[in-house]
């Protein structure tokens, strides 16, 4: 416990009293898709990632596995480098998810991908999605990586604007996208290697229905007649979801009764469960109330303190 979220109080009757709130605990993740894009899994280098176990595509031009391009990590999945047929200017690959996340109260998803990029040999440099689609196969937003000028953009439904994210790339180098989405409330967020890309922004400004289909890769062709022989690597796709969890509850002393009662009060997100702990010693703590249902706040009597001259309390979300 940092003492830097500890507020403690001295009373006169003599009880030494801590209140503290507890760091959030994260609630359990479920596991909605991961793929490794390995041999054991089924898929082969000698074709195309479209139709291998799942896989499908729109649009035409090289896809497939690779190997070796993330020391360490087997096979990589790999789109663009071989132009796609007479007039088509894209290629999008996508594994079918149709996860609900609000419906199954799980509404945090975040995906996850390593990803690297290799420049053409052409002077033609085109540009790389990562794309979100609902189970309606509605456009919900993107992240571009422009090979043209090695920058990192965003676009949102509703419009065909790129917004510049801040955050240049470089080529040969692997870096982890995170995407995580908060479904209930309508909001996503992005990270490379952990530095932000892009924060709390809607995930539809058009009403779209809020669930996933599918977290695309795509390669879009700068000039439409002519294809660069660049390529991106993706590795380690994966899909989580999780239960959101509040805003870390506060718990503050009222008063302490002539009894030696100690009045708390909790306050924290309404419609959220948490649970109010004492200790004697900040190593042991015991579970005094669990599934305590807020409004914006509630109220404990403590009678377990009388007698005491030493007194910790801590609250935590129950998920």
């Amino acid at each position: 416990m940092k003492a830097s979220k500890v507020c403690s109080y001295g009373l006169k009757v003599g009880l030494s009293l801590l209140v503290a709130s507890a760091a959030t605990v994260r609630a359990a993740v479920t596991n909605i898709f991961f793929t490794g894009f390995e041999a054991t899994e089924g898929y082969s280098a000698l074709n195309d990632l479209a139709g291998q176990n799942g896989w499908l595509q729109a649009g035409s031009g090289g896809n497939g596995l690779v190997t070796g391009y993330f020391p360490g990590e087997g096979q990589q999945a790999y789109i663009g480098f071989a132009p796609p047929n007479a007039g088509d200017d894209l290629l999008i690959l996508w594994k079918p998810i149709n996860y609900q996340p609000v419906a199954a109260n799980t509404p945090v998803v975040t995906f996850s991908v390593l990803i690297g990029f290799v420049d053409s040999t052409t002077n033609l440099y085109d540009d790389f999605y990562w794309s979100v689609y609902n189970s309606s196969a509605d456009h919900l937003f993107t992240i571009n990586f422009r090979n043209d000028d090695l920058r990192v953009y965003y676009a949102l439904d509703g419009t065909n604007t790129f917004v510049w994210t801040g955050t240049n790339f470089t080529h040969e180098v692997a870096y982890e996208l995170v995407i995580r989405m908060n479904f209930a409330s309508n909001l996503w967020s992005a990270t490379l290697d952990g530095a932000a890309l892009v924060n709390n922004k809607p995930i539809t400004t058009t009403g779209a229905p809020l669930n996933l289909g599918d977290v695309d890769a795509a390669w879009v062709l700068a000039n439409p007649t002519r294809a660069g022989d660049n390529f991106m690597v993706f590795d380690n796709y994966r899909i989580t979801a999780e239960l959101a969890s509040p805003a870390a509850p506060t718990l503050r002393l009222l008063e302490r009764t002539p009894a030696g009662n100690v009045y708390l009060r909790l306050e924290g997100t309404s419609v959220a469960r948490f649970a109010i702990d004492a200790s004697t010693n900040l190593a042991h703590w015991t579970a005094l109330r669990t599934n305590l249902l807020t409004d914006g706040f509630v109220d404990y009597l403590d009678t377990s303190a009388t007698g005491l001259n030493r007194r910790f309390y801590r609250a935590r979300w129950v998920p």
